[in-house]
């Protein structure tokens, strides 16, 4: 998509601090960070949400995230445990129209997720 910040990081166009890449998504850090380590997935195909997941949409996800898991304990620390979170929509605050994980963890998180 043309005007998609994530689109552009994917592509080169917009400068980002990259952990992981790969032929489906890149892990990028998060330039606004919650926790102390806050990450975010992001599928180079565009896609707004997970609404528009197909079946193979799903399959390659599934694969991202298990190559998530796998960056997290290689590359983070985050041996004491970490948090994987996709937000949906305006109630669930998704900022930016690209399906996205964030990876979050370094510190002790909030027992409530909302």
């Amino acid at each position: 998509m043309e005007d998609c910040l994530f689109c552009k990081m994917v592509k080169g166009e917009i400068p980002c601090n990259k952990l992981y890449e790969d032929e489906d998504m890149i892990i990028i850090k998060d330039i606004n960070p919650q926790p102390k380590i806050h990450y975010l997935m992001i599928p180079k195909e565009h896609y707004k949400d997970v609404t528009e997941l197909t079946d193979e949409r799903a399959i390659k996800l599934g694969k991202m995230l298990k190559k998530t898991v796998e960056v997290c304990n290689e590359k983070l620390d985050l041996k004491d445990g970490f948090r994987l979170v996709n937000n949906k929509g305006a109630f669930g605050c998704q900022s930016v129209k690209h399906l996205h994980v964030h990876i979050l963890g370094g510190e002790q998180l909030e027992d409530r997720m909302g």
